[in-house]
């Protein structure tokens, strides 16, 4: 109760203003006051008929509030005995009871309001944003929102039929927050802000930058999420998952666009499930089946255009309504940890769409981005960048990565764009920049809230992983904090742009490109490195990853198998997108869905299948994954050989049997080729790509081959091989 000393008629002015949705400090006029004679009552209803004050404990009336001089404003004084009142307001066609917004104190503690300040209040979705809690024994929903250069912020929604009149805010100026207890509101309530900005300019209603759910696109609004917590049932998963997520271990991924990889089918049982039930039911067996160890998923955040595929959020705390509630995915994670499978997050921090429901010019300032466009504006992409420089900024960005990582249990976050936020010249000619205050092109910021951010879910996160997807020669990308950046692992951007650059050359040509597949292992230690052949490699013109294969059907289909044998058998972590497991003909079409019908065809299933026991290999064949990032485990035994295309290495390891692997990148098939070996005995060939069973022409080496002893290549002795034509082999020491 506000212990103002004031009459019960409200002047004018401010009764207008209130009227008019104008600025002003609501909680010193609505709701209760002391007067000399006695507790006032003041409440805006507009569209009310009369309003009575009642005892909340008793029921017993306090009398009945007098409409004022402006519609909609009731107020009077009241007696009461004490205690707490409940409004009964008389709306047209209804009777409401409900306590009086305006009747509660502040909303957040000084704690929460001083740790968003500095940047460090981890689970601000449980202070910022709506949650359904529990005030002075009344359930109902706790707005909050920061918009510190506001003049005034108002909650919208169904409940106050989107009247900004209804239920303005309390500003806690200490932090810029503005706050609301809104009684007798449950989950699943519509709502948004709206905020006149400086010089009472008033904005575009504005979702919540912290809602947990939203409505469907293209609907804006956000939704109160249902505070029920999702009953896990991963427990071995996450107490086993660090070791499962080690540089060590085998780590295999298959990136998925939600609404793409396979359609429900349509029926007449009544309406589709959510796409993460469907998704648990028929994509998590198809990747154990595979061998895949984790399902990397293109933005899952929500997002006003599908066609951005999640690469342009605005919802970076609500799982993307297209595909089903947060309980949903929820479900579907659990689900996948079940059967074994990681999940791993696409999550975009460098920038945000401009739409004017968004984050832009939030509250009528440049709040969450550069007011400057040599700063704040990405030409390329149309986006707004994060002012990493603020610390409320970073705190929000490193709180949504949290809020994937801790309530959603994922096990890893894929960093988009991490180039674009490293330097400030980024795709910017030399007049469009500002440079650092040291002169630099390096965004000081960027790299600050990056560290921040890979410190905190080292801290919290225990086992999970952060992958940056940066495209250049940043140093110590993956190296461990202070000084380097401290990601998990790096994609490898450079090996993915040189290995398909050669493999799209005809063969003939492909001894003046050799370089392309061996400069890879000149820096394939520097950092700790994922191969992705993503999904922007199969868009946009560029072809499928089949498709990119030169030669007629059956070298295309060669070429794809010796080159998904050479990736398997690369050091590195492995990730292939979608469809290409299958030889897609065509580009990713992201209103459609993978061509499944193509496996009926002899040579995708091969494809397939190859990328299956590709997969297995790897997970079983320790040479094959434990020293991913150890040069010791791996060695050149032909890395000259231009004239033939041929390309010969060792895979080891402590703990496993050494690996012989050869790539012969041309139609030619050879002949008692000698290559050097370390151990005398038998070399069995453990994996063949052109195996009739993955449709190829089955030429290979009769299961194995004797070493011989006879020195080569600097090794003590040697085999003498059949290399089939575009085909990757491995053989395995028996000794």
């Amino acid at each position: 109760m506000n212990a103002v000393t004031q009459t019960a008629r409200l002047d004018r002015e401010t009764a207008d203003a209130l009227a008019a949705g104008r600025p002003l400090d609501v909680f010193a006029f609505l709701g209760p006051h002391e007067s000399n004679g006695g507790r006032i009552v003041r409440a805006f209803l507009p569209g009310a008929r009369a309003v009575e004050v009642i005892g909340r404990d008793d029921g017993k009336s306090w009398g009945e509030l007098s409409q004022a001089a402006v519609s909609g404003l009731f107020e009077g004084t009241v007696t009461s005995s004490g205690g707490d009142y409940l409004l009964r307001i008389h709306w047209p066609s209804a009777v409401q009871e409900t306590e009086d917004p305006y009747a509660f104190g502040p909303v957040l503690g000084d704690l929460d309001l001083h740790l968003f300040s500095e940047g460090r209040h981890f689970e601000l979705a449980k202070a910022l944003g709506a949650n359904v809690v529990s005030m002075d024994g009344v359930e109902g929903v706790r707005f909050a929102v920061w918009a510190p250069n506001a003049e005034r912020v108002a909650v919208i929604g169904d409940f106050n039929s989107w009247d900004r009149r209804r239920h303005p805010m309390r500003l806690r100026s200490s932090a810029g927050v503005w706050e609301i207890f809104v009684p007798r509101l449950d989950a699943g309530a519509r709502y948004k802000f709206d905020i006149v900005g400086p010089r009472g300019v008033r904005q575009p209603e504005k979702a919540d930058p912290m809602a947990q759910q939203a409505e469907l696109a293209p609907a804006t609004a956000s939704i109160v999420a249902s505070p029920a917590a999702h009953q896990w049932t991963d427990e071995a998963w996450m107490a086993g998952r660090a070791e499962r997520q080690s540089a060590t271990a085998p780590i295999s991924i298959y990136e998925v666009h939600a609404g793409s990889w396979m359609k429900q089918a349509a029926g007449a049982s009544g309406p589709k499930r959510p796409m993460w039930d469907f998704l648990a039911e028929r994509l998590i067996p198809y990747l154990k089946e595979m061998g895949f160890t984790h399902v990397e998923l293109l933005p899952v955040t929500e997002h006003p255009f599908g066609g951005s595929w999640g690469y342009q959020p605005l919802g970076l705390f609500a799982p993307a309504a297209r595909y089903g509630s947060p309980e949903s995915f929820a479900r579907f994670v659990d689900a996948a940890h079940r059967a074994g499978i990681g999940v791993l997050l696409d999550w975009v921090p460098a920038h945000f769409p401009t739409d004017s429901h968004g984050l832009a010019r939030f509250d009528g300032t440049a709040l969450y981005e550069h007011l400057d466009p040599r700063e704040g504006y990405h030409h390329d992409w149309n986006t707004y960048i994060y002012n990493f420089g603020r610390r409320e900024v970073q705190g929000f960005l490193i709180a949504s990565a949290l809020h994937w990582l801790e309530r959603f249990h994922i096990d890893g976050l894929r960093v988009d764009a991490v180039a674009s936020m490293l330097y400030r010249d980024y795709s910017r000619p030399s007049d469009a920049w500002i440079p650092n205050i040291h002169g630099g092109r390096e965004n000081l910021e960027a790299i600050g809230f990056l560290r921040h951010l890979n410190a905190v879910v080292a801290e919290r996160c225990p086992g999970a992983i952060m992958v940056a997807e940066e495209s250049t020669a940043w140093p110590g990308v993956s190296a461990p904090l202070p000084n380097g950046l401290g990601f998990s692992f790096k994609w490898n951007m450079g090996w993915m742009h040189d290995t398909l650059q050669y493999v799209e050359h005809e063969p003939i040509h492909r001894a003046y490109h050799h370089d392309k597949l061996t400069f890879g292992l000149v820096y394939a230690f520097s950092e700790r490195f994922v191969l992705p052949i993503s999904h922007d490699e199969v868009v946009h013109g560029k072809g499928s990853l089949l498709g990119k294969m030169p030669g007629d059907r059956w070298q295309r289909f060669a070429n794809l198998r010796a080159y998904l044998g050479f990736m398997w058998a690369h050091p590195g972590k492995k990730l292939l997108f979608m469809g290409s497991e299958i030889a897609q003909e065509r580009e990713w079409n992201h209103d459609g869905e993978v061509d499944w019908h193509l496996i009926d065809d002899g040579r995708h299933a091969g494809i397939q299948r190859l990328v299956r026991d590709l997969n297995h290999l790897y997970a079983s064949e320790v040479s094959l994954h434990g020293s991913d990032a150890d040069p010791a485990g791996f060695a050149w035994i032909v890395g000259d050989d231009r004239a033939n295309s041929v390309f010969a290495f060792f895979r080891t390891s402590d703990k496993g049997a050494p690996l012989l692997v050869v790539c012969n990148m041309t139609p030619m098939p050879r002949q008692g080729y000698r290559i050097g070996v370390p151990k005398a005995g038998r070399w069995r060939e453990v994996a063949n790509t052109d195996s009739r069973f993955y449709g190829g022409s089955d030429l290979g080496n009769d299961g194995g081959v004797e070493a011989l002893d006879q020195p080569s290549h600097g090794q003590s002795h040697s085999v003498q091989l059949t290399l089939p034509p575009l085909a990757t082999v491995i053989l395995r020491s028996e000794a």
